[in-house]
């Protein structure tokens, strides 16, 4: 009895040694960015970004992420305003959600130090609006403790597909503006602790 306990014992100290524990993780908003780029005029481009995200990953890989859309930051107050009434209606719709599942096996594959690339498929849910969008991710894996997960490329958001062109359409007409386009490209740099 005393050599099967042992044993299984033993056993438990390999299977932790051997697979990583991960305990959640929890999204820094100090050290993270999500930004877009708005384009007026056909050929103006301007970046603006979110100053509030919220997020986690959890012990089974599910990703829970989330902008508060009252947080839009395009250095023009007027315009910030405009946007979270307008566009993004905040009072109804006051955050937009991504939701997926990590592959933990490939994400215990990365090595200290070390990054990989990863696929994740998930969905955007914006103004009421869901949407399923597949994103390509670097993963940099930067202690036991801390990872940087960024976009290699832009997610690019389309208002059509959220219900937004009506929100775009208002913000022409309140800035007497030619065109706004109604594709946004999307980056983030997303740091996670434990």
């Amino acid at each position: 009895m005393r050599s099967f306990i042992f044993s299984v014992s033993l056993l438990a100290l390999v299977s932790l040694v051997t697979f990583p524990a991960f305990s959640a993780y929890q999204l820094d908003n100090q050290l993270s960015s999500l930004s877009f780029i708005s384009i007026k005029k056909g050929d103006i481009a301007e970046v603006h970004q979110f100053n509030q995200l919220a997020g986690s990953v959890d012990d089974n890989g599910k990703v829970s992420f989330s902008i508060d859309l009252s947080s839009v930051n395009t250095n023009i107050p007027i315009r910030d305003d405009r946007m979270k009434e307008h566009l993004f209606n905040i009072n109804v719709f006051p955050k937009a959600t991504f939701n997926a599942q990590l592959d933990m096996t490939k994400l215990s594959a990365i090595q200290v130090g070390s990054s990989g690339v990863m696929k994740l498929t998930g969905d955007i849910n914006l103004h009421g609006q869901t949407q399923k969008v597949m994103l390509e991710v670097l993963v940099a894996n930067l202690s036991d403790n801390k990872l940087v997960v960024s976009s290699m490329k832009p997610v690019i958001i389309n208002a059509q597909r959220f219900a937004l062109v009506d929100g775009v359409k208002k913000l022409q007409e309140l800035a007497g503006l030619p065109s706004i386009s109604n594709a946004v490209p999307l980056s983030f740099v997303l740091s996670f602790k434990k």
